[in-house]
């Protein structure tokens, strides 16, 4: 009897066949480890993780800077690790500062400023909007499958430099001998993450080490100076004034008599305090909504306004003193004009104690701008010019005013 003439042996040999060469798959399978499983899990699974590239433009005298590298990124290194990396590029360099302006050329960034934060083709400006907006960013190219470094010219040289400074100070880091007998696996490489440069100009905020970002070292007096020559040389030159100012108040009060103040410098004075309010509030509005202050060819009106001295311990914004202060002045002078005896003694000599207080608040700030900061304010220069004229005026009837109440000062008369 043969297979052909018996459909059910014939049946039997078709399922024996197929059950071994099931089996023999299925053996082929387990002797290789589960390679072919392990194949058919990897193929469902991305070899690397999506990561999300960012550039932050800061300057190392800017508060809000430094908030969001202190405050606002590290929660999103320690959330995302090596899925979100961050470089920072120090505007107050050269070679920064040029990045910047192509940035700005390239995305057609209206509003300028530190600190800037570029991720794809999206530029975040502000410390408002960079934490508000980089989370939800963040998870969008994630899961689009990442996003590289954004496309700013000359960006790429300076990571490729970055690159071949790291591979060589790998290659000349000694590594340690394996005992004899030890074996050794090779180590996954590492993914990198870019890292401080000679001067400070690029610095590695995030990465596989999730740090939380670092200040280039602070930058010496000419340097600073050096930054804008023409803005801080007119500054220097108004500080000094300032301080020739307050020295001739000294003298006049040492005088036997002053002269009555004319009706025009009288007048002046509401006219000097109304621009001055004006400048105030414009500063202020600066520093309150944190948008781009409009300077002229002098000076980097941002740069000082976006540093930690444009707040007075940190909360109150310089500018809002200075239009409170202005307001003060404007209320003084009504009341000196209006009153008579004691209270318009009174009016002045507040007036005049509000001028000299507003002048050498105004020398210090004058101060900081060339020395410290290394860029100066047109505005905040052009306040200290007019509380200074202020105060020249209001010298002779603050003298006369100190005469009325204080006996020594009226015995030199």
């Amino acid at each position: 009897m043969t297979m052909k003439n018996c459909p059910r042996l014939r049946s039997l040999w078709l399922r024996f066949c197929l059950i071994g060469i099931l089996s023999l798959v299925l053996g082929t399978s387990m002797g290789n480890g589960g390679t072919a499983q392990a194949a058919t899990v990897w193929a469902d699974q991305p070899e690397h993780p999506p990561v999300v590239h960012a550039v932050l433009f800061y300057s190392p005298t800017c508060g809000h800077c430094h908030q969001v590298i202190t405050q606002d990124l590290p929660p999103l290194f320690e959330k995302y690790g090596d899925q979100f990396e961050v470089i920072g590029i120090d505007v107050s360099q050269s070679d920064g500062s040029a990045l910047y302006q192509a940035a700005v050329e390239r995305f057609h960034i209206e509003s300028l400023g530190v600190p800037l934060l570029i991720i794809g083709d999206t530029p975040l400006v502000g410390s408002v909007a960079i934490p508000q907006q980089l989370p939800g960013l963040i998870e969008q190219h994630l899961a689009q499958g990442g996003i590289d470094w954004p496309d700013i010219p000359g960006l790429s040289d300076i990571l490729a430099e970055m690159q071949q400074a790291e591979a060589e100070a790998r290659s000349e880091t000694p590594t340690a001998e394996p005992p004899p007998g030890a074996t050794t696996s090779p180590a996954p490489a590492p993914t990198p993450t870019p890292t401080a440069q000679p001067g400070g100009e690029v610095v590695g905020l995030g990465g596989t080490d999730g740090g939380t970002g670092t200040f280039p070292n602070s930058p010496g007096l000419w340097e600073r100076l050096s930054r804008d020559p023409v803005g801080n040389a007119l500054a220097i030159l108004v500080l000094v004034g300032m301080m020739g100012v307050v020295g001739s108040v000294a003298v006049t009060f040492r005088r036997a008599k002053v002269a009555p103040l004319p009706p025009w410098k009288t007048w002046a004075i509401p006219l000097l305090a109304l621009v001055g309010a004006a400048v105030a509030g414009y500063l202020a509005y600066v520093e309150t909504a944190e948008v781009t202050a409009v300077c002229g060819p002098v000076g980097d009106c941002n740069t000082v306004q976006q540093s930690d001295y444009a707040r007075i311990f940190g909360l109150l914004p310089v500018g809002t003193v200075g239009l409170i202060g202005y307001g003060a002045i404007l209320v003084a002078w009504l009341v000196g004009q209006l009153a008579r005896g004691t209270l318009a003694s009174a009016a002045w000599l507040m007036l005049f104690g509000m001028a000299l207080a507003g002048t050498l608040f105004s020398i210090y700030l004058t101060f900081l701008e060339p020395f410290v900061i290394g860029a100066t304010c047109a505005w905040c220069l052009t306040s200290a010019v007019l509380i200074t004229v202020l105060l020249w005026i209001t010298t002779p009837p603050g003298k006369q005013a100190a005469s009325y109440f204080l006996p020594i000062t009226q015995n030199q008369q």
